[in-house]
C-alpha cells in the first residue's frame, strides 16, 4: 500500500519514481514543462534504407602506444575490437553485416529496421555505447598482461544508403582503405624496427611511393610478399549470421537404466562469424545473398 501511495503522489507532482515506475501503464502526467520537448529534433531515418554507423577510436595513436600495441598490428587488439562487434550484433539484431579494420567498425542495418522507429541518435548511441562498455569489460581476455590505464573514447556517425550497389560500395571503400593503410604500416615499420629509421626518416623514404614501390622495398629489402600476409590484417574482418553446428553433452536417464548417461547432442544456433576474405568482389556477395535479401 506504501508504494501504491508514493506512485500516485508522484503522479499528482509530475515528476519523480512513481511517474517512471508507472508510465508504461499510464499516460505521462502534464506539467507546465512539457513545451519543452518541442525542441526535440526528428531525426528520424528515411524509409527504405540501409542505416550504417561506423564507430573510430578517439585518440586511438595515444591509446595504442600508451599500451603497447604492437606494430604494424597487434592481434590482440584486432581480436578484441571483433568480439566486442560480435556483441554489438548479437545485442542489436537488426544488424544484417558489420565490417571492421584497425580501430574501427561499422554496423549496417538492415532497410526495414523499424528498431527504436529509426531514430539515428537511438542507433549511434546504443552502438557506440555497448561497444565502448564491452572493450572494458573484455579487455582482460585478450591483453592478459597489460593493464588498461585509462577507458577508451569512441566516436560514430550514421550515414544512410538508399541502394545495395551503395552499401556494397562503402563496404568496398572501407576494404580499399584497409589494404592501402596496411600496406603503408607494414613498409614503415620494417624500415623502423629492421633498417633503423626514424619514423621521420621512413616517412621521407615512403612519399610519393605507390603500391607497387612499396611491394618492392618489402620484397627486396626485407624478403616479405605482401600477398602472404595475413588476410586479418590486409582484409579486414566481415561479421555475418551464421547457422552452426554446436555439440553439447548433456545427462539423459535411459529407459529401464537406473544411472544417467552422457550423450552428445548436436544443436543448430545462429551466431556472428568473423570472416576474413574480399567483399569488394561479386564472389561474397554471390556466396552469402540472404545479406541483402529484403526479407532477411
Amino acid at each position: 500500500m506504501l508504494r501504491c501511495w508514493r506512485a500516485a503522489a508522484a503522479i499528482s507532482a509530475g515528476s519523480g519514481w512513481g511517474a517512471g515506475c508507472v508510465r508504461g501503464r499510464f499516460s505521462m502526467a502534464k506539467s507546465k514543462f512539457e513545451y519543452v520537448r518541442d525542441f526535440e529534433a526528428d531525426d528520424t531515418c528515411l524509409p527504405n534504407c540501409w542505416i550504417v554507423v561506423r564507430l573510430d577510436g578517439r585518440n586511438f595513436h595515444r591509446f595504442a602506444e600508451q599500451h603497447e600495441f604492437k606494430k604494424p598490428n597487434d592481434d590482440r587488439a584486432l581480436h578484441l575490437m571483433t568480439k566486442c562487434a560480435q556483441t554489438v550484433m548479437q545485442e542489436l539484431e537488426d544488424i544484417a553485416i558489420a565490417y571492421g579494420q584497425s580501430d574501427e567498425y561499422s554496423f549496417v542495418f538492415k532497410k526495414k529496421s523499424v528498431w527504436f522507429k529509426r531514430r539515428a541518435s537511438k542507433f549511434v548511441t546504443h552502438v557506440v555505447s555497448q561497444f565502448a562498455s564491452s572493450y572494458v569489460f573484455y579487455w582482460k581476455d585478450y591483453f592478459k598482461d597489460q593493464q588498461l590505464l585509462y577507458p577508451p573514447g569512441f566516436d560514430g556517425r550514421i550515414v544512410l544508403y538508399p541502394s545495395n550497389q551503395n552499401l556494397k560500395d562503402y563496404l568496398s571503400w572501407r576494404q580499399a582503405d584497409c589494404h592501402i593503410n596496411n600496406l603503408y604500416n607494414t613498409v614503415f615499420w620494417m624500415l623502423v624496427q629492421r633498417s633503423g629509421l626514424t619514423p621521420v626518416q621512413a616517412q621521407d623514404r615512403l612519399q610519393g611511393t605507390l603500391a607497387g614501390d612499396k611491394n618492392e622495398i618489402l620484397f627486396s629489402e626485407f624478403n616479405i610478399n605482401y600477398n602472404n600476409e595475413p588476410l586479418m590484417y590486409r582484409k579486414g574482418t566481415v561479421l555475418i549470421w551464421q547457422k552452426v553446428n554446436e555439440v553439447m553433452t548433456k545427462k539423459i536417464k535411459l529407459p529401464k537404466e537406473t544411472e544417467e548417461k552422457e550423450v552428445e547432442v548436436t544443436r543448430t544456433r545462429t551466431k556472428v562469424v568473423p570472416l576474413h576474405c574480399d567483399i569488394i568482389g561479386d564472389q561474397f556477395w554471390e556466396e552469402y545473398p540472404e545479406i541483402l535479401a529484403e526479407d532477411s
